[in-house]
């Protein structure tokens, strides 16, 4: 049996499924710079932590998203 290993970062629509967010609102919260993504290889990435704490912080201060 093999285990897959946890993805460290997901592709943008990788990070919609896993947050049930949208494809163009992580793209604007990208922009404004809410939320942090890397650009690898002419792919953009949002490390798996990022999107945790971009989700968190809505918790302490809803409204913001």
């Amino acid at each position: 049996m093999e285990l897959e290993a946890t993805k460290i970062a997901y592709r943008i629509d990788e990070a919609v499924k896993a947050s049930g967010l949208g494809r163009s609102f992580l793209y604007e919260r990208i922009a404004a710079g809410d939320l942090k993504s890397v650009k690898v290889g002419g792919r953009r990435l949002v490390l798996r932590d990022d999107l945790i704490a971009f989700l968190t912080s809505g918790i302490t201060s809803a409204g913001n998203l």
